[in-house]
């Protein structure tokens, strides 16, 4: 009579859940975030710090993909320093000033009149909330900080710093008015800078081809004193009122051309061009063939739209005349265009802007009809206006596509224009940024090209802003408009503010002398209303710190914005300019979030996936649990399987580039995180006390040998900061080294023999490796380990283990140096040939000669000059050892005269890679023995008896458990 030996098995047991419970995760939360990371400012050595520097988010609504995958990256390098041993600092910051907030909370009283004061604290409400908000979120994704130690931009002391820093930038003397073109958006009613502007690449522009008659005829190329025109192109026909010169190229070439009883100056290289869109079917005589740019500078021309008294205006040299499009002579208007600007103001040519702060076109437009251009606006049709005034000094009209800056909060197009503004002088520290930036890591190293191509293109910042939300530029006026900057009238003013507040700054009476430093009073001044730029805000942040971060980590957007605001203020504020150090030592950047499709995620496509939906699973299916009845109601039940879901996305991206995510995406992040689970389950499971004390086999040291590459791996992709490389290298390991390999060849010692193995080290190196990815499945599964493990105080948390630390537990006698070097080179051939047998005996089931790979005995034939490697088999494995690689009942290895040729086929598999063929033998000719009903080899010498193994190990079982067999 059969019995029942299950009871006698040490099958795996644990309580370890298959899928995270809601419940317990406010728990395993707390432990693997705040009590980390107060365990650790306790723990880790003061001398070994790493400080990551926070580059604050915007507090304006919720938090969207993005944000997870910038805290997500911080969070799991923090960890990983901890792995290393150091104590980590990570404090939370917000950006909390700007316009979003400003019209949200004008939006939100309905556009009724507000006052500077009730937009300023109904600014800073919303902005508490959304801090409210997004530190509750970033918290839910296990991400840990010093939560309480929080800054925003709007703290009284981070305004007061901002302010310090500006003043020691007053001093230098970089700080300066000055009336000149800077970006303005109508939209939003303020200066804008370049990190502040989208491009969009299909704008339609109404462009023109429009002549300017030239004084006299100073060519002597006309017959009876007729007008001689020059040809310009522009695209932006509003900016003609403020037209000051032309200019022309020194090197260029240009010719004159008769048309009709009209003749015209264009640049030799782009008649035909000209030609082609002005006098399609006119006949073109050229008149002066060639003569130099640098011959047409003393030429004077005419504008219209200036009135009739106005003077003539010169032509003019530019660098930027090129003969690749327009007409070779160029319209300058230097109050709506950088280039212009800087060409007329250094030849004393003034500076025009005739459109105010909305857009709209002012009465100097056309002074002699001003109510013509006045009601018109500048991006709603007041080019067409502006052409019909010049009426036939227009030759051609046409759309034109091109890049064009948008204000990146509106959305809305924006213009360049003209003025009074403060900037701080980024010219005199140029070099020096840069000479701080040689020095400094990045990730990925095309980072530095952009960076240092953003400092090196640009010479001024526009730091001032039109609005009532942000940082006060602390600034009085006279009654003739100059403005009061000094160190002195700084200093007092930020005496004021530390009183009184910021909102006082607005609040306050305009004539309260006490704003007013005591050299200054008897002076008529009043507080001007401009706020700084929200990039010189949190580019000061910097300031909170008592030495260099190690690493900023955001988004690559921000080589324009705060990765370089930050290094500006920075070396502007240095005293010693020999010794330029930028606020960082590292600087990491990652791409933007898309959906399945690769399109940028958007509320008009409808397409934005939130963290939340990643961490509840609601982006896929409803799931059935087992033993669910078929047409049970699924609504509503999906795998919530918590942050660890949104950081193992984020841990196997790329994001270095632009990341993607989807259904498909996620569905694959869900199918490893189980895994991971599954596998932690069965480690809980399987560790048994009695295995410390067990000889380790050869299959234990292989084991060991695959764990510490692997960690190796991962331990060198971390400190890359490559976490997809680390994730990709756990999953290989998981499928091939440990599921494939060691739990096959282990599984009959685990489940029938003396329970021994390294499932401990295995496990810990598991979780090691997982910690910084997945920290509430390892919390967990730690909460779950045996209760002799709990007993156990010598064991240390596995994330708060140092990651290189030793594996091997103290009770462990190390392996023999020999045997670790011989199965360092054997290893290959073995998994070679666990491959050719794998492949051998699916080659029978398939045949329906074999079920259970237990059924099935192997020979494993080497060719006869192939002494080496049989010794290796025999010597290092044995064929007891082979049984358990090759999962079967038996193993031959032998030496045999034979050929290729005659031995490929049904009978074997053949390896080419390793001279060996694999021959499976079944039934008695095969392991010669009966199946043992405990462990199913075929070892037993009768029928339903246990095998000699088998026998040994029961009868040392308790005589109670042998009860229940």
């Amino acid at each position: 009579m059969s019995r029942n030996w299950a009871s006698t098995l040490r099958l795996p047991k644990s309580l370890f859940p298959p899928r995270p419970s809601a419940e317990t995760r406010p728990l395993y939360l707390k432990r693997c975030t705040d009590e980390l990371y107060a365990w650790q400012a306790q723990n880790r050595p003061a001398d070994d710090k790493f400080l990551l520097h926070d580059g604050p988010p915007y507090a304006n609504g919720s938090l969207h993909l993005g944000h997870a995958l910038n805290k997500v990256l911080k969070d799991m390098i923090l960890r990983v320093k901890i792995q290393q041993g150091k104590r980590v600092n990570y404090v939370p910051g917000w950006d909390c000033h700007g316009l979003p907030i400003e019209m949200k909370a004008i939006g939100a009283s309905g556009h009724k009149s507000m006052s500077p004061t009730e937009i300023r604290q109904a600014a800073r409400s919303l902005a508490s909330s959304a801090v409210a908000e997004q530190l509750k979120s970033f918290k839910s994704y296990a991400v840990m900080s010093e939560w309480d130690n929080k800054w925003t931009t709007m703290d009284p002391q981070f305004e007061i710093r901002q302010l310090q820093l500006f003043q020691k930038l007053v001093r230098k003397g970089l700080i300066y008015r000055k009336y000149k073109p800077v970006y303005w958006s109508p939209s939003s009613g303020t200066a804008l800078a370049e990190a502040e502007l989208e491009y969009k690449e299909n704008h339609v522009s109404k462009s023109a081809y429009v002549v300017f008659p030239i004084v006299g005829d100073p060519l002597g190329v006309t017959e009876n004193g007729e007008d001689l025109f020059a040809i310009t192109w522009t695209t932006t026909p509003w900016t003609l009122p403020a037209n000051k010169a032309l200019a022309v190229h020194d090197d260029l070439e240009y010719c004159v051309v008769k048309v009709g009883g009209s003749w015209f100056l264009v640049a030799k290289e782009r008649l035909d061009a000209v030609t082609a869109c002005c006098f399609k079917d006119l006949a073109v005589d050229v008149v002066l063939p060639s003569i130099k740019g640098s011959e047409l500078k003393h030429l004077q021309y005419t504008n219209k739209l200036q009135g009739e008294k106005a003077p003539s205006q010169p032509f003019i040299h530019g660098d930027f005349v090129t003969a690749e499009s327009g007409s070779g002579v160029v319209h300058c208007a230097p109050g709506h265009g950088f280039e212009d600007y800087e060409a007329c103001t250094r030849l004393g040519i003034p500076v025009s802007s005739p459109v105010d702060e909305d857009g709209n076109m002012t009465s100097e437009a056309f002074p002699d009809d001003p109510e013509k251009l006045t009601p018109h606006n500048v991006l709603k049709g007041a080019g067409k206006v502006v052409l019909s005034i010049l009426d036939d000094r227009v030759l051609h009209v046409h759309n034109y596509k091109h890049k064009y800056p948008y204000d990146w909060r509106t959305k809305q197009p924006v213009i360049v224009r003209a003025t009074e503004q403060w900037f701080a002088d980024v010219d005199t520290i140029k070099q020096n940024a840069l000479d701080a930036l040689k020095d400094i890591t990045f990730f990925p190293e095309g980072g530095r090209n952009r960076l240092e191509s953003f400092v090196n293109g640009r010479s001024e910042w526009c730091i001032s802003r039109q609005r009532a939300w942000g940082v006060p530029i602390p600034a009085l006026y006279r009654k003739d408009g100059s403005a009061v900057v000094t160190d002195e009238s700084v200093a007092h003013i930020i005496t004021v503010l530390q009183e009184r507040g910021t909102d006082a700054w607005w609040s306050d009476a305009t004539d309260d002398p006490a704003w007013v430093a005591p050299s200054l009073r008897g002076e008529e001044l009043h507080r001007g209303m401009d706020t700084m730029d929200v990039w010189f805000d949190s580019g000061s942040s910097w300031t909170m710190l008592k030495e260099q971060a190690d690493v900023y980590l955001e988004g690559s957007d921000q080589h324009r914005g705060w990765f370089q605001s930050s290094l500006l203020t920075r070396i502007a504020a240095q005293e010693d300019k020999s010794q330029s150090t930028a606020p960082f030592r590292t600087v990491i950047t990652h791409g933007f979030t898309l959906d399945q499709k690769g399109k940028k995620m958007s509320k008009s496509l409808g397409n934005i996936i939130s963290p939340d939906q990643v961490m509840d699973g609601s982006l896929l299916p409803p799931v059935k649990r087992k033993g669910q009845k078929t047409g049970t109601d699924t609504a509503g039940q999906y795998d919530a399987l918590g942050p660890d879901a949104l950081r193992l996305w984020v841990a196997s991206s790329e994001y270095t580039k632009d990341v993607s995510l989807g259904k498909q995406v996620l569905d694959t992040m869900h199918k490893s995180l189980l895994k991971y689970r599954t596998t932690a389950k069965m480690f809980l499971g399987s560790m048994h006390e009695s295995a410390r004390s067990t000889r380790l086999s050869v299959v234990d040291h292989i084991a060991l040998i695959r764990l510490m590459d692997v960690m190796g791996e991962v331990q060198e992709a971390y400190e890359k900061y490559q976490f997809y490389r680390a994730v990709a290298a756990i999953n290989k390991w998981l499928a091939n080294d440990l599921s494939a390999f060691y739990l096959e060849a282990s599984k009959d010692r685990l489940y029938c023999g003396d329970g021994g193995g390294v499932m401990e080290e295995l496990f810990f190196g598991f979780m090691r490796m997982l910690a910084p990815i997945t920290p509430v499945l390892v919390e967990e599964a730690w909460d779950f380990r045996p209760e002799w493990m709990k007993r156990d105080k010598t064991l240390i948390h596995p994330l708060r283990q140092i990651y290189d630390g030793p594996i091997l537990g103290t009770a462990r006698p190390p392996p023999p140096f020999n045997l670790v070097a011989t199965l360092t080179q054997t290893i290959p051939k073995i998994e070679r040939l666990k491959a050719l047998a794998t492949q051998a005996i699916e080659h029978e089931r398939r045949e329906k000669r074999l079920g259970s790979s237990l059924e099935a005995s192997l020979v494993v034939r080497l060719r006869h000059d192939q002494a080496g490697l049989y010794n290796e088999l025999n010597l290092t494995c044995g064929p007891e050892v082979l049984e358990d690689i090759l999962v079967v009942s038996g193993v031959k290895v032998v030496q045999d005269e034979w050929r290729e040729v005659a031995t490929k086929g049904a009978s074997g598999m053949y390896d080419e890679v390793i001279p060996v063929i694999v021959e499976v033998k079944l039934g008695k000719e095969g392991h010669g023995g009966h199946k043992c009903p405990r462990c199913w080899k075929y070892k037993a010498q009768e029928e339903d008896e246990l095998c000699g193994r088998c026998e040994e190990v029961v009868g040392a079982m308790d005589p109670q458990q042998l009860g229940q067999a």
